[in-house]
């Protein structure tokens, strides 16, 4: 398992929706895409796969969750079975482009999702396009996605790690929407407060860690992590940089 595998898994353990994204706004994108007990729905790199199992428990349907962490998984399995939806919620352990490519029934699914992890096809073009042969006639698909506030400054992409064309700012995102073939039909965008949220109950989780671990090998690596997170946040973040699932249709 990589190390940023590893640190991420540690930082989200007090999350249930690994984005930065309420519950209220959660719930606002199933009721807009208001599935119903026939809707097949998969999620590529599914977290703790609390879409899918809070749509399973809310409306009945049915939908599969592929991600790497044998950690999230597990989670996500407790969760669908503590809301008793076990047999409508698969969940898959392994590379979600992989799964897209190999596995995955073309055209069978309603909704595809991939929610903040466009990395899995090496930004938001190569996303689209691993998911766009998987959806039904119809469908609907959602990608949560980071976009810039403005013209990105060196010291955020540093921060962040990110180039100046791996994201674009809101009107740049529908253009790659709509250059990939899809129309932007419906968003949610987070709120300041919701990235807050996020990000801080990561400062948390890690400093929770590193407390009950001061000598384990990656303490370092993890004491590292917790303070780039706040500078970027802190310094570049919460000004320079969205999030938001945008809703898409052919």
């Amino acid at each position: 398992m990589s190390n940023a595998l590893r640190f991420h898994e540690r930082a989200e353990a007090l999350h249930t929706i690994l984005n930065p994204l309420s519950e209220a706004k959660l719930d606002l994108v199933g009721e807009i895409c208001a599935p119903t007990a026939a809707t097949r729905v998969l999620d590529l790199a599914c977290g703790k796969g609390e879409l899918l199992c809070r749509w399973a428990h809310r409306y009945g349907s049915s939908g599969t969750g592929v991600d790497l962490s044998p950690v999230f998984l597990a989670a996500a399995r407790e969760r669908a079975a503590s809301l008793g939806v076990v047999d409508r919620v698969g969940l898959v352990e392994g590379e979600a482009a992989r799964y897209a490519r190999e596995e995955a029934p073309r055209g069978g699914f309603d909704v595809v999702s991939c929610l903040g992890a466009t990395w899995i096809g090496g930004g938001l073009a190569g996303t689209l396009e691993l998911m766009a042969p998987l959806l039904a006639e119809g469908g609907t698909m959602l990608v949560g996605e980071v976009y810039w506030h403005g013209t990105p400054s060196a010291g955020c992409l540093e921060a962040h790690g990110f180039g100046p064309d791996d994201y674009a700012d809101l009107p740049g995102t529908a253009d790659r929407i709509a250059a990939a073939g899809f129309e932007l039909v419906e968003m949610v965008l987070s709120a300041p407060d919701d990235w807050d949220r996020y990000i801080a109950a990561q400062w948390r989780a890690v400093h929770a860690w590193l407390r009950e671990n001061p000598g384990h090998p990656d303490a370092e690596g993890m004491r590292g992590f917790l303070d780039r997170s706040r500078r970027g946040h802190l310094e570049y973040g919460r000004d320079e940089m969205g999030w938001g699932v945008f809703v898409l249709r052919r």
